[in-house]
């Protein structure tokens, strides 16, 4: 290795401890943005110093360095773009496009390289075995968080997709990959071994995502990450660069916990979802089990009365809170209540939204203090004494049918919104949520459906608040 090499060798494992302290600062709300800084800068160095190793032993023509400038500068902007116009309600999608690029950027890189060595007969297993792997699991990751994006965005329905043979062929082509692999392995020259893997995975990605509903999206976003991380650490096995191994199997094996931990919050095995999830999407209306003479709708002012003269109250965000952009106008009603001595507190389901940590984002932008967010076991054992709990937009997380037997999400822990005093949960309607079923929340006799949008609702909230309690 020549000075060079070695220079920027050490600045990839000063970037890669960089990498795994950002992560641990992002353990906290407080502390994330600092993490994600310092990992975003240790990436920035580390494209510098490749660019640099480049430039000192490479020999590239000029169309070399248009296409490589012309990468650089496509993918800041669009970058750039997509951080500052993609709506919050549109992030699990964004989440889903960044899981596909990592996953083909990595699958290609060890495609580029069988394809570009000299002799591709003579290369050993020590490249071959992880440029296979690397391959399938970049393509699956490329497809299927294509259709993840495509199931959260509506252009693909987020109900599970399931057709004739479905499962059969989901048993079929990982035996068609793994013999693929095995044949790229021993003949890493066979052109019809390389192309036959890339098809046949990217198929998989394609019939693996479409049998799982909208339910289990945020799972399947998480386990999607962590499939982005091992091709990215397989392709640093290609390439033989410990930045990209040790940067991989960060983004993996957190990936992976988050997956575990975000289907035990679902209290479901990773396989079960895997095989084929439940959920029909949101946007069909429902009618609740004992007919609409049940429901007690209320009126802004009503709501208004009991927020204004109670001790402690609970809000419960969910995607409706998202969809309806409505964040700082719940962080507003929150911080007024707060000022006037109420108990505030954000119950915070794990698998809230559409991906992992929506709300937290959501709430984090609207500048709600991280003190007063509460996650799922802590909060619960504190609805008994919240005088109102209110509910904007939560539908499957609080639905007290969980804990019965025999339905979509029997089993799964959810808040125990319906034990406050009272409850009030705005909606635009009785629609039901991913998992395709009716909330019995909603018929409870100490729930109140405040129909209207959130964002108009929590706004006619707070200034009827305000004439309360000034």
């Amino acid at each position: 290795m020549d000075t060079d090499s070695n220079a920027v060798h050490y600045v990839f494992l000063g970037t890669a401890a960089c990498f795994v302290l950002g992560l641990h600062l992002m353990n906290h709300p407080r502390t994330a943005r600092r993490g994600n800084t310092i990992s975003a800068s240790a990436m920035a160095v580390a494209i510098a110093a490749t660019v640099w190793l480049v430039i000192h032993q490479s020999t590239i023509t000029t169309t070399g360095w248009l296409v490589l400038a012309s990468g650089g500068l496509v993918g800041a902007a669009l970058g750039l773009y997509a951080a500052r116009e993609v709506k919050m309600t549109a992030m699990p999608q964004l989440v889903s496009l960044f899981n596909a690029v990592g996953g083909g950027a990595a699958a290609l890189i060890a495609v580029n390289d069988l394809l570009q060595a000299e002799n591709p007969a003579g290369l050993g297993a020590r490249v071959s075995l992880p440029g296979a792997l690397d391959i399938v699991i970049g393509a699956v990751t490329f497809s299927g968080s294509l259709i993840a994006a495509a199931k959260l965005q509506g252009v693909v329905s987020g109900a599970p997709v399931v057709f004739p043979g479905a499962r059969l062929l989901n048993v079929l082509l990982p035996a068609a990959f793994v013999a693929g692999a095995v044949w790229l392995v021993l003949s890493p020259d066979s052109r019809t071994a390389l192309y036959g893997l890339v098809a046949v995975a990217l198929l998989f990605g394609v019939t693996m995502v479409l049998p799982i509903g909208g339910a289990d999206m945020p799972v399947v976003i998480a386990l999607l990450n962590a499939f982005t991380g091992s091709a990215v650490a397989m392709a640093g096995f290609v390439l033989n660069e410990t930045a990209l191994i040790i940067a991989g199997m960060l983004v993996s094996s957190s990936g992976g916990i988050l997956t575990k931990l975000m289907a035990d919050a679902m209290n479901r095995s990773i396989a079960n979802i895997v095989v084929g999830g439940f959920g029909t999407g949101d946007a069909a209306p429902a009618v609740t089990a004992g007919g609409a003479a049940q429901v007690r709708p209320v009126s802004g002012d009503d709501v208004a009365i009991q927020l204004a003269y109670a001790r402690k109250v609970v809000f419960v965000p969910g995607y409706g809170l998202a969809a309806a952009q409505a964040q700082h106008e719940l962080g507003d009603l929150a911080k007024l209540l707060a000022d006037h001595g109420i108990d505030v507190s954000y119950a915070v389901h794990p698998v809230a939204g559409r991906m992992p940590g929506h709300m937290n984002v959501l709430l984090a932008e609207a500048n709600v203090p991280y003190t007063q967010l509460k996650e799922m076991d802590d909060v619960n054992p504190e609805f008994p004494q919240a005088d109102v709990a209110l509910v904007i937009g939560a539908n499957d997380v609080t639905n007290p049918i969980a804990r019965r037997p025999g339905n979509a999400i029997s089993g799964m822990p959810i808040l125990d919104v319906d034990k406050a005093k009272s409850v009030v949960v705005i909606k635009r309607s009785m629609g039901h949520g991913y998992a395709g079923i009716d909330n019995e929340l909603y018929t409870d006799p100490k729930t109140g459906m405040f129909f209207t949008d959130a964002k108009k609702g929590l706004a006619e909230l707070k200034a009827a608040v305000g004439e309360f309690v000034s």
